[in-house]
């Protein structure tokens, strides 16, 4: 399903001629819910860094969401992983920033710079040398307002479609009969896309076995 063939169900379906922006909001709203309700795989992007000798600090990249690990990557190609903790237990683990060594832990920090937007993680203790890092990290990807086609859209366009007719009906303020019913038919998609992203993403069958339903 491309853009044009979503917007166009939209409005069959609720019988309602809305204009490009408020298409726009509509679908945008319901990807995000989506992608804040299920942890796929797909959301996800793997990014190398480098953390600086007496530098405790890591800006993120402009569309990092959270971070699904983080590791620090010694001379000899070793990885070690860090340890999410909050800020302040690394500031009173390590309160001197001259406690240099190989960093054992991370946290969100926060800006640190005029970009507000610009998020940076705090590393503990600070870096003896500089250390090559890997991050990988949640972020939304392009919407389908933008890319005409998404994954979402070619392989799970009911949730896509249904999460959209919530919205729509939500800006409508439509009858709460059909309200309902869109809004369980959208959840009913969504629990499909979850046993996805939070099920078979997660294992396979040499770790976990096939799924076996009892017979009678």
């Amino acid at each position: 399903m491309n853009y044009a063939q979503l917007t166009d169900a939209i409005q069959e379906y609720t019988e309602n001629e809305f204009s490009a922006a408020q298409l726009e909001t509509i679908v945008r709203q319901a990807e995000q819910r989506i992608y804040n309700t299920v942890q796929l795989a797909n959301l996800r992007k793997n990014v190398e860094g480098s953390l600086t000798a007496s530098n405790k600090y890591l800006t993120t990249p402009n569309d990092f969401l959270s971070v699904y690990s983080l590791a620090v990557i010694d001379d000899d190609q070793d990885y070690y992983y860090l340890i999410n903790k909050d800020v302040n237990f690394i500031r009173e683990v390590y309160p001197s920033a001259a406690s240099e060594a190989l960093p054992k832990y991370y946290g969100i920090f926060g800006p640190v710079t005029s970009l507000e937007t610009e998020l940076s993680l705090i590393v503990g203790p600070t870096p003896d040398q500089s250390y090559d890092v890997e991050l990988h990290y949640y972020y939304y990807p392009e919407s389908i307002v933008t890319a005409n086609n998404t994954w979402l859209s070619d392989n799970f366009d009911s949730v896509l479609l249904y999460g959209s007719l919530v919205e729509a009906y939500t800006f409508m303020k439509g009858e709460a009969d059909l309200m309902g019913l869109y809004d369980a038919k959208y959840k009913e998609a969504l629990m499909l896309l979850k046993q996805l992203g939070d099920g078979k993403q997660r294992g396979d069958t040499y770790r976990d076995g096939q799924v076996k339903y009892p017979v009678r």
